[in-house]
């Protein structure tokens, strides 16, 4: 189940499935609580949107202090909707240049680290390992989903730190519904060998036409790799329903902002900070 909370003027969702792992702190932000305006309105936190950067940077800002997280702990990949999957070294730098962030998930076993993942209608996936303390946070649009990201985040878990499926939860926060994502047969073809594909690509009346369920996709995915159903949450939230709460491209004609989901290991951080101009990022 998701809950609402708010943390100085942020307000944002958790789950209570994560909310049971202790060394967790953890949000799927709202577009609430900033200083943007207008198609941006409130708490935009993308530089590339066309925003005023001095309101994103406040933004940032706004967050770090609700958290008590320096800006320089969160970390933000460039997300190209494909499948790669940036596994962040336990110790010392791992990356030089923002040109090598190129990925739509990271994992770590990092603590202080605030991974991230920014949305506005995409999937935002949070995959836990709650008992060797492995997290990741995955951006599932719909190529990343059609290229099976979340199977092969928790694929990643099972084959490189030795995960069991039993230890592993998730949660699916606020995307793009069911009830507002029509599809052409370009989509639907790349969904369609997926297992249980009928359960989440939906025909309707409209030759040529589907709806996808993007979150019930990223679901099967993670129950196939053998994660038990009552260890994946859902908000069932629409971004696109809900547009005075989140950020929607389609809902908005392509003119909006992103909303930041991020998920952090509680402890003392082992790697040096910085802050780069655009973006806030470690290495």
């Amino acid at each position: 189940m998701f809950s609402f909370f708010k943390a100085g003027q942020i307000e944002y969702l958790q789950s209570s499935l994560l909310n049971e792992c202790d060394f967790l702190i953890h949000a799927f932000c709202t577009r609430r609580g900033g200083v943007s305006q207008d198609d941006y309105e409130s708490l935009n936190m993308s530089f590339k949107e066309g925003d005023e950067d001095n309101h994103v940077l406040q933004n940032w800002g706004r967050l770090a202090a609700a958290f008590n997280i320096p800006l320089e702990q969160f970390l933000v990949v460039n997300q190209v909707h494909k499948d790669d999957i940036f596994v962040v070294k336990p110790y010392g730098g791992y990356f030089s240049s923002r040109a090598e962030l190129d990925y739509d998930a990271i994992m770590t076993t990092r603590a202080d680290l605030a991974i991230c993942v920014k949305t506005a209608d995409c999937v935002p996936v949070f995959i836990v390992d709650r008992v060797k303390k492995v997290i990741a946070v995955v951006h599932a649009g719909w190529r990343g989903s059609a290229l099976g990201i979340s199977a092969k985040a928790v694929q990643t878990l099972l084959n490189n730190y030795g995960s069991s499926p039993q230890d592993i939860l998730a949660a699916i926060g606020p995307s793009i519904g069911q009830c507002c994502y029509q599809v052409d047969s370009v989509v639907a073809d790349a969904f369609i060998k997926q297992k249980d594909c009928e359960e989440f690509l939906i025909t309707v009346k409209k030759a040529g036409r589907w709806m996808l369920n993007l979150a019930e996709a990223n679901r099967r995915q993670i129950l196939n790799c053998g994660v038990p159903e009552e260890n994946i949450d859902m908000s069932g939230l629409c971004t696109v329903c809900n547009q005075d709460m989140f950020f929607s491209h389609r809902g908005s004609g392509g003119i909006t902002g992103r909303q930041i989901n991020f998920m952090m290991i509680k402890g003392e951080p082992s790697y040096h900070a910085r802050t780069d101009e655009n973006n806030y990022s470690v290495q």
